[in-house]
């Protein structure tokens, strides 16, 4: 008979590598939907190239892993349990946004289903606030740093051009944009391919009974491949909502949107704090389109996605607290 911590452990893992999938399938594709809303790279090949980047990127680095691993709440006091919970509080909320097309961030799903579980195992002393406070200030301030960031970039890109014919200028930016959506894509990798290796690293943790979180090579590897995968496989929804509903971009203004949102990640990145790609490029979609013209904004489009943000963090933290009491009477009833 196969011994229980074995099936929880199994379960976990398994749960970490589907976090990673989904993830990749849902959250990776908002890397390149301005390129495809532009039209400078079809849907295929757009997705290709995001899977390519997305898989380096996650292979640079474990700072953000180890921050969710070990930096939002005590791992000493945890259970294997409170990791599948928090992956299905995450996942369930981000499946239910998906099929209506909404796209919320899987970070703040993962923080809040994390945080939940982790409160519902072992109370509230099990918060690290020394690491989730600049997480819950990087969820609020990312999309004002994305807006302005886009903003401002737009306008140097015209006072640097304002003399240049636009009929020569705008070629160069279709090629400059692909070269933006490669880095938007390799900063997604670098910062949310990293998200189910902290996962996975805490589960090694609490199956070893160890208190010391760390990543090995063949995590980061596996991790990093598998969320690649679910980028190639699609996101096409989501691509639909942010490249095209939001507003419609030309290829100067979606590099700027691409090259400031993928700023912001790498630098949250360099600091190990998870942030949203999903607020990065939104807001400085916004940003972009509102520099242009601000009845070019498609206003009630981004009033619905900030209401899903505003409610995904505590849905989450409920949701991954109340997956925890649905296993520990599952793991009972059948005498584990």
């Amino acid at each position: 008979m196969v011994d229980p911590p074995v099936i929880v452990f199994g379960l976990a893992i398994g749960m970490a590598y589907l976090y990673a999938f989904v993830g990749g399938f849902t959250d990776a594709a908002n890397a390149i939907a301005t390129s495809v809303g532009t039209r400078v790279l079809s849907p295929r090949a757009a997705v290709i190239m995001a899977g390519v980047f997305n898989l380096l990127g996650g292979l640079t680095g474990t700072a953000v892993a180890l921050t969710i691993g070990a930096g939002l709440v005590d791992p000493s006091v945890l259970s294997l349990e409170t990791v599948v919970a928090a992956v299905a509080g995450a996942m369930t909320w981000s499946l239910f946004t998906y099929i209506y097309g909404i796209p919320v961030s899987e970070t703040h799903g993962l923080i809040g289903g994390l945080v939940g579980a982790a409160v519902a195992t072992a109370g509230l002393d099990v918060v690290q606030w020394q690491g989730l406070t600049p997480v819950l200030l990087a969820i609020v301030a990312s999309p004002s740093v994305g807006f302005v960031g886009g903003s401002v970039f737009l306008l140097s890109i015209y006072w640097t051009f304002r003399h240049s014919h636009p009929g020569k200028v705008k070629p160069w930016f279709k090629h400059l944009q692909r070269a933006s959506a490669a880095y938007m894509a390799f900063s997604h990798g670098r910062n949310d391919a990293q998200k189910p290796m902290g996962i996975l690293a805490l589960a090694l943790a609490l199956y070893a009974g160890s208190d010391q979180v760390y990543v090995p090579l063949w995590v980061i590897v596996s991790c990093a491949t598998v969320a690649a995968l679910g980028t190639a496989y699609g996101g096409w929804r989501i691509i639909h909502t942010l490249g095209q509903r939001i507003t419609a971009l030309d290829t100067v203004q979606g590099f700027a949107a691409e090259v400031a949102g993928a700023t912001v990640i790498q630098i949250a990145s360099e600091l190990g704090i998870p942030v949203s790609t999903t607020h990065a490029i939104t807001s400085s979609i916004l940003g972009v389109g509102a520099t242009r013209r601000p009845s070019a904004v498609r206003w009630g489009i981004i009033a619905d996605i900030f209401a899903s943000w505003l409610v995904t963090l505590p849905v989450t933290m409920l949701v991954g607290a109340l997956w925890l009491l649905l296993l520990h009477a599952v793991f009972a009833a059948i005498g584990q």
